[in-house]
């Protein structure tokens, strides 16, 4: 008697738990997919590891992580966290002008490498200045007691931005903005990324997730004020301000976006433990040609 095969195991997905991904994954449920994948909630930190370490198959890598790990990943096209602009959710908060820290203490908040070395990069090189730098906790009122000025991302950066800095008069600096008025470039925050030994053996399923995660989005975007609704049940934000927030994001992951992570690396590899000149592999289509679709 033959041996059946074995069943195929659910894919080990990561999902960020922050609204910034809410329109990524709203539309699973919906388009029945959630079902076929083994889903982890954590930080966008803490899935990075877990994706380099081999603990997740597929998920959202920050960008600074995925550029020192291009050996082991590959970027899924048209999907990404990110702005071309404003994004609303990854700021400096300041008790006064930005060019006023120059060995003042900054607090960064413990949650992302990426926005982290985005704010040092522009207090750096657009304003000339090199401030005492410390991590801790992302809480604003935590940091600013013993700091001059704040890095968030995330929810913290919308509570903060929108609530706590207006009330307690502090300066919001949008690092989205910031990093579009120096470079006229789009930022990429994070990526969604497959393990390469996981597409060489998967290469299939790669693929149904990604088409799952774009029918997810696109969806997400069409009823935008549904998804905006139900967050806002259990959000301190209103429906009316999460869809404007959903709108302002950027999840596409085309040519200029790869412009900006050009930019971006150019800048920041030599100490960023990534070649300056580092080359995004992006997931090709299955009807394309065997080389990879290179930056």
């Amino acid at each position: 008697m033959s041996a059946q095969p074995s069943p195929r195991s659910r894919p080990r997905v990561g999902h960020i738990q922050f609204l910034n991904c809410l329109p990524l994954y709203w539309g699973l449920a919906r388009t029945g997919s959630l079902l076929d994948l083994e889903l982890t909630k954590d930080t966008p930190e803490r899935l990075s590891e877990q994706l380099v370490a081999g603990d997740l198959d597929i998920g959202p890598v920050t960008l600074v992580e995925f550029l020192r790990h291009s050996d082991r990943l590959v970027a899924l096209p048209d999907i990404a966290v990110g702005c071309d602009g404003d994004v609303m959710s990854c700021v400096i908060v300041s008790k006064g002008e930005l060019a006023a820290l120059d060995g003042e203490r900054v607090a960064l908040g413990s949650t992302s490498r990426t926005s982290v070395r985005l704010a040092q990069l522009l207090l750096a090189e657009r304003y000339g200045i090199t401030p005492a730098y410390y991590t801790c906790p992302p809480d604003l009122g935590l940091m600013m007691q013993e700091a001059q000025a704040a890095v968030l991302i995330g929810d913290a950066a919308l509570r903060a931005s929108l609530h706590d800095a207006p009330r307690l008069g502090l300066h919001v600096h949008d690092l989205g903005r910031m990093w579009k008025d120096w470079t006229g470039l789009p930022f990429v925050f994070a990526v969604w990324a497959a393990r390469r030994d996981f597409l060489a053996r998967e290469p299939e399923t790669v693929r149904e997730v990604h088409r799952a995660f774009l029918a997810s989005r696109d969806l997400s975007l069409e009823e935008v004020g549904k998804v905006a609704e139900q967050a806002a049940r259990w959000e301190v934000f209103d429906a009316e301000l999460l869809a404007r927030y959903f709108t302002t994001l950027d999840f596409s992951l085309g040519a200029a976006q790869l412009a900006g992570i050009t930019e971006f690396a150019r800048r920041t590899g030599a100490g960023g433990g990534y070649p300056a000149d580092v080359r995004v592999e992006l997931l090709p289509p299955p009807s394309g040609p065997a080389g990879p679709a290179l930056l």
